[in-house]
Parts: structure tokens; sequence; C-alpha cells
């Protein structure tokens, strides 16, 4: 096997925990939306968001429009911060090991699509997002996962060829992007069904 010379983690799903079902209802109050129509909105315009071809700010302004809704620039504030809660909650035993490998010197990187405002935010809270090595946002290319230049910036990043590098995501069709750009990859659905996937590769000596 290729050997594994740095680790590119995903953030959402992988380093976060999952989205704050509470702060989901905070923005449902903000705006005034009930579940169906935030629910459609939200996700008609995230990967637009998240890609950098909208501002948090016109992300917003599209989620109310969606809904022939016009959103206040208090109510869109708001709900910018709302949006970082909602994502905010740290995965701990997949931090520690990012965190077990920086000690070792292991080269650590983020691969996220996520938007202008989502990034501000996160990095004004954690200041843990900084120890990686390096950082691939999205919406500052303009381009996101699945797509394979996004994959190339990362490994260009990192210094390392695809093949040596370990990337982790929850979804598959990132995963599956991963491994078409030459990347070695693991879909990260909990934390014991990682470690176990870790050991059948022969990995277990990263852990």
């Amino acid at each position: 096997m290729t050997p594994i010379q740095a680790v590119l983690f995903d953030y959402g799903m992988v380093l976060s925990g999952p989205p704050d079902p509470s702060v989901w209802a905070q923005m449902r109050s903000i705006t005034g939306l009930d579940e169906e129509l935030l629910q459609r909105g939200y996700w008609a315009h995230r990967h637009p968001y998240d890609r950098g071809d909208l501002s948090g700010r016109a992300f917003w302004r599209n989620v109310g429009q969606n809904a022939n809704l016009t959103l206040t620039p208090e109510q869109i504030e708001s709900l910018i911060t709302a949006d970082v809660d909602l994502w905010g909650s740290v995965n701990q035993p997949m931090l520690e090991w990012a965190q077990s490998l920086q000690r070792a010197g292991i080269p650590t990187g983020i691969l996220s699509n996520m938007g202008d405002a989502m990034e501000t935010g996160l990095l004004a809270r954690y200041p843990w997002i900084q120890d990686f090595d390096h950082h691939t946002w999205s919406h500052v290319l303009n381009i996101a996962k699945p797509e394979l230049a996004i994959y190339r910036h990362a490994a260009d990043g990192l210094n390392q060829p695809p093949a040596n590098i370990l990337f982790i995501d929850d979804r598959i069709d990132n995963i599956e992007a991963a491994l078409a750009a030459g990347m070695q990859a693991i879909q990260y659905l909990d934390h014991a069904g990682f470690e176990q996937e870790m050991q059948s590769r022969g990995l277990g000596h990263l852990l």
C-alpha cells in the first residue's frame, strides 16, 4: 500500500458534529418560515454559497426570496451567526486524532465546501483550525467538491502527491471524487467505524 504522508479532513460532519436542531429551530423563529420552506430554501442555495457564487448575505436573501420573504439586514446578520452555531459543534474524537497527527509531525489539511461568512465565523471561534498545515475553502477558489480541481489544489497545498494523502469525508460523492483524483479516502460515518476501517487497511499505526 502507498504510504500515507498527509491527512486531509472535511470539516462538516467530520471535524464537526451534526447540525444542532435547537439552532435550526432558532433560524425558523428568525425567519418565521415553516420547516418545509426553510429546508427548501436553505438547501436550494447552499452549494452556490459554499462554492463562492453567493456571499453569506446573498445566500440568506435568496433563502428568503425563495419563500417570497424579504429578510431585513438585522435578520440576515442573526441568521449568519446562527448558521455558524448550527455547524459549530466539534467532533471531539476526530479533532483529538487530528491534533495527535500534528504533534507527530504528519501534515494535516482541511478541504471543505464552505461559504465566506461560515469560514469567518468558525475561524473566530476555533483557533485550532489554524493549526492545520493547509486550508482549502471552496468559496475562495470558486470551485467545490466534488470538482476534481479542488482536490488537486489541496494536494498542492500539502506538497504531497495525491496517492500519499488520506482524505476523510462523510459524503460518498466526495469520496469517489477524491479517489478519482488519485487520493486514498475513507467515508466517515461514525468514529468507531472509522477506526475499524483504518485498522482493516493497515493504517492503525496512525491512530
